[in-house]
């Protein structure tokens, strides 16, 4: 017990001094065409993207947040945020995706609306 608390302790002290700090997994971020409001369930999401790094609900409806964030000492703090709100039979009724990753934001700033019915892709 007392040498895995060294341990953290000296991952905690690396991460101060190298200035940076990753809350949350990464997660497929390009494509969101497979995620159909109506359609997509609760399983595709999960088998797709994993569990929720948060779960809540919005007016009486269930909420999944998927985040990742990397905070840096010395550099430019860079987030995504995908939350996914639920219908009550357990279909995806909407989701919002934000990011501050600049390679993403080109991306997405290109990117036509998606289009439904595309395949789901395979995690990560």
């Amino acid at each position: 017990m007392r040498v895995q608390r060294h341990i953290i302790w000296m991952a905690a002290c690396c991460s101060v001094l190298c200035g940076c700090i990753t809350i949350g997994r990464d997660f497929i971020s390009n494509d969101f065409s497979w995620i159909v409001p109506n359609k997509t369930t609760r399983k595709e999401v999960r088998t797709v993207l994993g569990e929720p790094f948060r779960a809540g609900v919005d007016s009486g409806l269930m909420t999944w947040s998927y985040g990742y964030y990397r905070y840096t000492l010395f550099g430019e703090t860079k987030t995504k945020d995908l939350v996914i709100y639920f219908n009550k039979d357990g279909t995806v009724r909407s989701y919002t995706f934000n990011t501050s990753f600049p390679e993403e934001k080109k991306k997405w700033e290109r990117k036509p609306a998606p289009h439904q019915g595309t395949a789901m892709p395979t995690q990560q």
